[in-house]
């Protein structure tokens, strides 16, 4: 990859020219920016090297890929260089059709004949050249996907190629690991069971690849699994192992059902020793049928994406909950209850939220949060998902936001519309409401701000006087320590 050709534009005014027009790469356009703020979902520097004269922008990442964005939200790389993606311009462009201008075809050719000669760019066919542009653009997600600097949500493709889904390269692994275990010995067994990320793969994998040998080996992983105590894995390995229907594991299946208390409560159901074959397959299939399945496409989005996760492919869930939390912004028809299509239910919000932080993101998971904070009916839902919004605003360093966050909180406890705060005083609910107008209060100090420090450890007080004795005391430390930082600066 070089930058070479970028190099013969800067020094030669005729030829940037002619890369400008006909051929919309006008590296002067550079010194504008970007028609928005934007950045990568992935971090990392984003040098803007010229622009056209539609609004859309070239950026050149740390390495080398031209990734260039549109004015209507859309981005996607388009080279593995500057000289790949000039190259891929200069060779595709044609010339629009008009009867009255048909010297617009010869002009263009001229054009691209010389700029080509000048930059030393081979002549391909329109065919190769399609070919690497296709190969450039397969690469913008998940490393490459750009975001609005301000609102956070993410450039659409440039392309309608297709794409694998999510699932298939995060179950890659397992797919392999269930070949082996099929094929191999008992140290391999052991070695794909003791791991937790492939033995939970391997599982996976046998959800959707069944066949009647494979027995022995979930029951392997059965046993294995249940040292992780109650997770939605253990509970596939179980049906998996009674779909087969022999009566002989049900002493196994009630031996992990008995691990935990965790285990206990999750695999209830599980019929007695002595029940009926017919029994066995018959809890396993309405398990099976509610709960798991043969299709990976029936998966949710978040199985895939804790599993991304847990084999380091962050990236990929990263983008993957992006543009999931995309969709529900822009419709929020998504939110709708199955069982009651006229309410919202905000649970996906608070998933979303919760994987986001997982992943280190809080700015997407205060995305999310924000949408499930308005979306709240209930007063004392509101309060919670609010104080959860100032936690976020504040690990973010939005203190400002956080400090208006909070100040909603107070407003909802002293004039709630309904009566499910009557008791706040004296709930948990209290005792996070202060904690957090004291953290906060710490932060604005640390910020340089101790007016606002001030202000809020007043508020903060103030909570702190209307709450229960035991409230008080698991506060006070952190009261305390608030109050001293604010003096300090006084």
């Amino acid at each position: 990859m070089t930058d070479r050709a970028l190099r013969l534009l800067r020094e030669n005014p005729r030829l940037a020219e002619l890369a400008a027009f006909p051929f919309t790469f006008d590296i002067a356009r550079a010194a504008h920016g970007h028609v928005e703020e934007v950045r990568l979902a992935s971090g990392g520097a984003l040098d803007i090297v010229a622009g056209d004269d539609t609004g859309g922008t070239y950026f050149v990442r740390a390495d080398g890929s031209v990734l260039y964005a549109d004015s209507e939200g859309s981005a996607g790389i388009i080279g593995s260089s500057v000289d790949e993606a000039l190259e891929i311009m200069i060779g595709l462009a044609v010339a629009e059709e008009d009867e009255e201008e048909p010297h617009q075809h010869r002009d263009l050719e001229a054009a691209r004949a010389e700029l080509r000669a000048a930059l030393g760019f081979p002549e391909r066919s329109p065919a190769e050249l399609e070919a690497l542009l296709k190969a450039a653009l397969l690469r913008t997600e998940p490393d490459f996907v750009l975001l609005n600097g301000t609102e956070h949500n993410a450039y659409q493709l440039l392309d309608s190629y297709p794409r694998p889904p999510l699932w298939e390269p995060v179950l890659a692994g397992g797919r392999a690991d269930l070949a082996l275990l099929r094929a191999s010995d008992r140290e391999v067994w052991d070695a794909v069971a003791e791991d937790p990320v492939r033995r939970r793969l391997a599982l996976r994998a046998a959800q959707f690849d069944r066949a009647e040998d494979d027995v022995d080996v979930l029951r392997h992983l059965l046993r294995h699994e249940a040292r992780s105590s109650m997770t939605d894995e253990l509970r596939l390995a179980a049906v998996l192992v009674g779909l087969h229907g022999q009566v002989t594991d049900l002493p196994l299946l009630h031996e992990v059902r008995e691990t935990d208390y965790d285990t206990a409560c999750g695999l209830g159901g599980i019929p007695e020793p002595g029940a009926s074959a017919k029994e066995l397959r018959a809890w396993a299939q309405e398990l099976d049928e509610s709960l798991f399945g043969a299709d990976p496409a029936d998966e949710p989005v978040s199985t895939w994406t804790d599993l991304a996760r847990d084999q380091g492919m962050t990236e990929l869930a990263r983008i993957a909950l992006i543009r999931r939390l995309d969709e529900i912004v822009m419709d929020q028809s998504r939110l709708r209850r199955p069982d009651a299509p006229r309410e919202l239910t905000t649970a996906p919000l608070r998933a979303l939220a919760h994987d986001f932080e997982r992943l280190g993101d809080r700015l997407q998971a205060l995305r999310a949060q924000r949408l499930s904070a308005a979306l709240r009916e209930r007063a004392w839902d509101r309060v919670l998902a609010r104080l959860d919004q100032a936690r976020l605003e504040r690990a973010v360093g939005q203190l400002t936001q956080a400090v208006r966050t909070l100040v909603s909180v107070r407003a909802t406890l002293a004039a709630p519309e309904d009566d499910s705060l009557r008791h706040w005083r004296c709930a948990s609910l209290g005792r996070f409401v202060a904690k957090e107008h004291y953290r906060l209060t710490r932060a604005l100090v640390d910020a340089g701000r101790p007016e606002e420090a001030r202000t809020l450890l007043a508020a903060a007080d103030a909570i702190l006087g209307e709450l229960s004795e035991d409230a008080v005391k698991s506060v006070r430390e952190l009261a305390e320590e608030a109050a001293a930082r604010v003096r300090e600066v006084s």
